[in-house]
Order: C-alpha cells, then sequence, then structure tokens
C-alpha cells in the first residue's frame, strides 16, 4: 500500500481491516516518536527516510518496529510510537494472515503480548 503525504504511518496501520505481519516499509517521514531499547522515549525530528518498517497488525493492537536516517544518514531505530506523519511517500508491503491473532497482556513483560490462535 502507498501512505499519502500528511497521513499518520501508524493511525494508517491501525485502521487496516485486516490482519497481518508488516514485512517492508520505506519513504519519508516528518518526524517519528520512538521507544528505545532501554524504554526511553524518543522524538526524533525530521526529515527523516524510513529505511525500515516490520511487525503485525491485528484487531487488538500493532507492534512495528522501525529504522529512520536523519540528513545526515544517522539512524535511530525502536519501537514506533506514532507522531509518524509521511513526508512524501510510506510503501508498506503487508503480508495478510487468514487465522486470528489477539493482544494479550503477558503478566512477565507487562505488555500486550501477540498470541496466535490458528
Amino acid at each position: 500500500m502507498r501512505i499519502e503525504p500528511g497521513k499518520d504511518l501508524m493511525e494508517e496501520l491501525v485502521a487496516l481491516p485486516h490482519e497481518g505481519a508488516i514485512v517492508s516499509g520505506i519513504g519519508s517521514l516528518h518526524g517519528a516518536r520512538i521507544r528505545t531499547a532501554d524504554e526511553s522515549k524518543v522524538m526524533v525530528r525530521g526529515p527523516l527516510e524510513m529505511v525500515s518498517l516490520q511487525g503485525t497488525v491485528t484487531g487488538y493492537g500493532v507492534h512495528l518496529h522501525i529504522a529512520v536516517a536523519d540528513s545526515r544518514g544517522r539512524m535511530t531505530g525502536g519501537h514506533l510510537m506514532g507522531d509518524c506523519r509521511v513526508r512524501t511517500t510510506a510503501e508498506v508491503a503487508m503480508i495478510p494472515y487468514q487465522g486470528k491473532m489477539l493482544r494479550v497482556r503477558d503478566r512477565r513483560t507487562g505488555y500486550r503480548e501477540l498470541m496466535v490462535l490458528d
């Protein structure tokens, strides 16, 4: 799919009518809010090149990881939190899943983790 300029990447993916795995995402963004491995939340200001996007989209939420590069080529990556307006384009490839995927709170991690039912 192509997500057009000005649209929020996360909002568009949450609104998809089907579930599946995001296997590729490229394009350009005005900025992105990302949670890093130490659980810090950072706002990366653009313009940015979206170098990579992967994750799962379910009717119970999304779990996406993103890597972006700034105008000097410096990379930042982690869990996509939102605030991610498309600059010129975003091209996203998704493999639809025919079964059922849920997100259920895991007592060990405290996060809503993926559960594949069939």
